[in-house]
């Protein structure tokens, strides 16, 4: 028998996402997120939920562009502290000796150390009680070459992105491959 929780955030995993920006002054940001995902296939689309509170909001208005960086189980502390830590009082890359790049396409940094980031340009905001959620049209991805497959995709296995559960606020790793999509349910 189920046992009802009530109306609560909960879907897990969730992914966690670092979400970088450039203030007013330029200066990069980096805010941990885990209220995100794909929400949109064609043209491929990132939605982000944020706070008006929070410095990372006031930027992605002001600049139009975001990115979301996945980092590895191996970044646990780095995402973590980006988290607790406002950009607006520190400067939260120093802190962590993570490394900004410039994005060639967006106006927004992603950083060197997390394998895998998304560069977006804004493309709409929709008004959801609390939060804002953000929506980003991806412009490009970029990829460490040793977390891709040989079809030139992310492996899973290989990226180790970390998840995480909200409500009890923990980590986790993802587990090994268990079976293709569109393809194990068919022997049913």
């Amino acid at each position: 028998m189920k046992k009802s929780l009530g109306p609560k955030s909960l879907l897990y995993p969730s992914s966690i996402l670092v979400v970088g920006t450039y203030d007013k002054a330029g200066r990069d940001n980096f805010a941990t997120v885990a209220l995100g995902g794909i929400v949109c296939g064609k043209p491929p689309c990132v939605g982000i939920s944020l706070r008006k509170a929070t410095y990372t909001y006031g930027n992605i208005l002001e600049r139009k562009a975001f990115t979301v960086n996945i980092a590895s189980e191996d970044h646990m502390k780095e995402v973590d502290y980006c988290g607790i830590v406002s950009g607006k009082e520190r400067n939260k890359l120093a802190a962590t000796g993570l490394t900004a790049i410039r994005s060639d396409l967006v106006d927004a940094p992603y950083i060197r150390e997390f394998p895998f980031a998304l560069e977006c340009l804004l493309l709409n905001t929709v008004e959801i009680g609390r939060h804002t959620q953000f929506i980003g049209e991806i412009k490009d991805i970029k990829a460490d070459e040793d977390i891709l497959d040989e079809k030139g995709l992310p492996d899973m296995e290989k990226l180790r992105p970390l998840v995480y559960t909200i409500e009890v606020r923990k980590y986790y790793g993802l587990g090994p491959f268990l079976g293709k999509a569109f393809s194990i349910g068919k022997d049913i």
